[in-house]
């Protein structure tokens, strides 16, 4: 029991946990996002490598499709609807790649004809 206390106490000086997102941020302009491919979007069918992210200079970390994690996918994973980025990369490109919202119409309630007194 002591033997195996002692490997997880010294695994753990030789990796300490550490925050990917803080040490991913350091460059300005740069920092760790999630994408999620929607189902109209032009990367369904297409294997990472070929999905044009890299020449964005996007790497993407892990893949999560359903209740699998995929870490460090390859580039001939094939991408499906659903699934989910955890990418680094530059901020504005990852951005750009985010559908734009429907912008709701403000509901404006008629006033009444005649004014409320107060009684």
């Amino acid at each position: 029991m002591a033997g195996a206390i002692i490997d997880y106490i010294g695994n753990q000086v030789a990796f300490p946990q550490i925050d990917v997102r803080q040490r991913l941020s350091v460059s300005t302009g740069y920092g760790v996002a999630e994408l999620v491919v929607q189902g109209d979007a032009d990367l369904i069918g297409r294997k990472l490598g070929e999905s044009g992210l890299r020449e964005r200079d996007i790497t993407v970390l892990t893949l999560h499709r359903g209740a699998s994690v995929i870490p460090t996918p390859s580039d001939r994973r094939v991408l499906e609807a659903g699934d989910r980025l955890l990418c680094f990369g530059k901020l504005e490109e990852m951005r750009s790649m985010i559908p734009a919202r429907k912008k709701r119409r403000a509901r404006v309630k008629k006033l009444p004809k005649h004014p409320i007194h107060d009684g």
